[in-house]
């Protein structure tokens, strides 16, 4: 595919900007030990090195994955009540390495209050809960879909987008 011009590349970035901007919950797949695979969602803060922070309950599947198979797959894509396509949504994917951030570091404490800051006084309550931990989900790789023939590797170093070439 070819290159993109500077204008496309410019309202490309924006849009995908804007786009992740609105996000405020991540779908997120991960896998038991054993390679089955599970579904869920978050709602997440991110931080700026662009890693996701959640905050889940062990008594969610995803959260035992996630501690014993540290790896995972976060989808935003728009709903479909807004799209003009079903089979062609704007999405983003990212491939992730996932770390559990211990309450004893600062980590912690500053994801855990961005956390409270964006959805209120329900995360006071949640943090007072023995089950819960705190994920620092970082993508190592992700794509930008836009439509039809329109997808982009997204350049996690300097958070940039270019063409996806398969």
């Amino acid at each position: 595919m070819d290159e993109m011009n500077v204008e496309e590349r410019a309202e490309t970035l924006v849009a995908y900007r804007k786009f992740m901007a609105s996000q405020q919950t991540l779908l997120l797949s991960t896998a038991s030990c054993d390679g089955l695979p599970e579904a869920s969602y978050a709602p997440f803060v991110r931080d700026d090195a662009g890693a996701f922070y959640i905050f889940v309950s062990e008594l969610a599947r995803h959260t035992g994955n996630l501690l014993k198979n540290p790896q995972a797959a976060v989808l935003f894509i728009r709903p479909e009540s807004e799209s003009q396509n079903v089979f062609a949504r704007e999405r983003v994917v990212f491939r992730c390495s996932v770390t559990e951030v211990g309450s004893d570091e600062t980590l912690y404490l500053s994801q855990i209050n961005a956390l409270q800051q964006k959805f209120g006084d329900v995360v006071s309550i949640l943090r007072t809960l023995t089950d819960f931990h705190l994920f620092a989900l970082k993508p190592e790789s992700g794509q930008y879909v836009v439509g039809f023939g329109r997808a982009y590797a997204i350049c996690l170093d300097r958070d940039d987008l270019m063409y996806d070439i398969p």
